[in-house]
């Protein structure tokens, strides 16, 4: 919990998209088979509202398509919707051939799903005997601002002879002080991130991509999230995280492009990792907050943990939340003291978190905090000087981190012709 150019936004109108033909393809390479089984993880809310800030900011109201196709993918430095399905999987297949094969066929499924369209058919009017390419709880609905952005994680290069293509950056995350990591709810050899406006937009296209991979991938974990804690919209009112403080005042924003391209985007990548230029890498921890303990801490211990007031959000001895904090007027344990740039030779990172709320953990106590989401181009420099300066930060006592991946992000899909993972998968990333 750190304190830390959008894509261009269209118009929710459905664009034509080429689509294998399903009497040829049923159920998109033998997915059809499956029911869909991607929704773990707890239920769907069926609230559906955008953020003011964040439409106006470049969402054609709560129904806006975001461009699928750009330099960069979508999810990351576009802004950011309130809900969130992530999901990590993992390989079932030894036939590179094959997971290729999937890569393409996701690829046209979240071109269509983004742009509000039915994944290939549709999800009624084929073949009577054979199960439908879409599941149907998405008709009617609008795009909602949906992005998906897919990632590979440090298992996926002990497969299909990647082992010498796996960049430096994308290191194994050394044991902070205090994880307590649950191996089900980590690790993953690819991910899927899908951030909409409406959760079951969301839910129904990660239920599909699983339905898709079925044989092929299956979900290792996954998890819902609602309420952004942070932004990338800026002037955008900054979201509280469960804690009731706000969360990412100084994230940056999807407009800063000189802070982007220097602490988010990979340029001039080493030979083995050329492929990962204009990506990312993505840093995912599951932080449980010790709610109950929390509501009986008084008010003038959480201003002090965190080193901002409540209300505004000003810094210690600041009247503004923007106010540029005195980090020496803060308590030396404070949460923005130890998590300031100023304090981490400058790691900065683009944060895309959000909360959640998993039922109760059997005794009576919430089972909620936040799933941190961080982007940034050498996880060596970002995330991992932040978490070690962390280790005597005054809020971990109130929170666990229980769950951790990492991804390394690809650029982003081109063009009608290209595909998630083309760079690494293809001599010639046109390749269809």
């Amino acid at each position: 919990m750190t304190d830390t150019p959008a894509e261009q936004v269209t118009s929710s109108a459905p664009t034509a998209s080429a689509a294998p033909s399903r009497r040829s393809l049923i159920g998109w390479g033998g997915a059809g088979l499956a029911l869909g089984a991607a929704a773990a993880g707890g239920a769907v809310a069926v609230a559906r509202s955008v953020d003011d800030g964040q439409a106006g900011a470049g969402a054609a109201g709560a129904g806006g398509e975001v461009a699928f196709h750009g330099t960069h993918q979508a999810g990351i430095a576009t802004p950011v919707q309130d809900r969130l399905h992530f999901a990590a999987f993992d390989v079932k297949t030894d036939d590179r051939a094959a997971f290729v094969q999937l890569l393409k066929d996701w690829t046209r499924a979240a071109r269509r799903m983004t742009a509000g369209q039915a994944v290939g058919e549709g999800a009624y009017g084929g073949l009577a005997e054979a199960p439908p390419d879409d599941t149907g709880e998405a008709l009617g609905l609008s795009p909602s601002r949906l992005t998906l952005t897919l990632g590979f994680g440090p298992s996926l290069f002990d497969k299909f002879d990647l082992a010498g293509r796996r960049p430096e950056a994308l290191v194994d995350l050394p044991k902070f002080a205090g994880d307590n990591l649950d191996p089900t709810r980590s690790g993953g050899d690819l991910c899927i991130q899908a951030c909409a406006d409406d959760p079951q937009i969301a839910v129904h296209a990660i239920r599909n991509l699983a339905r898709i991979g079925f044989g092929t991938v299956v979900i290792r974990w996954s998890q819902l999230g609602f309420g952004k804690t942070s932004s990338t919209t800026p002037d955008a009112q900054t979201p509280r995280n469960l804690m009731g403080f706000k969360d990412g005042t100084r994230n940056i924003a999807g407009t800063e492009t000189d802070r982007l391209k220097k602490f988010v985007w990979v340029e001039d990548p080493k030979e083995n990792a050329a492929w990962m230029g204009g990506g990312s890498y993505l840093v995912a921890r599951r932080i449980r907050m010790n709610i109950e303990t929390w509501d009986r801490t008084s008010l003038q211990e959480q201003e002090d943990i965190f080193g901002r007031d409540k209300g505004e959000g000003a810094p210690v001895g600041k009247a503004k939340e923007r106010d540029t904090p005195f980090l020496k007027a803060m308590l030396p344990d404070a949460h923005v003291r130890l998590a300031h740039p100023d304090t981490n030779a400058g790691a900065t990172l683009l944060r895309r978190g959000y909360s959640f709320t998993d039922g109760t953990d059997g005794l009576g106590r919430l089972d909620a905090g936040l799933f941190f989401l961080a982007y940034q181009r050498d996880i060596r420099t970002g995330f991992i000087p932040v978490q070690r300066s962390l280790a005597t930060d005054a809020l971990n006592e109130y929170i666990q981190h229980v769950g951790s991946a990492v991804f390394a992000i690809p650029p982003g899909v081109r063009d009608n012709h290209d595909w998630w993972g083309s760079t690494l998968f293809s001599k010639n990333p046109k390749e269809a």
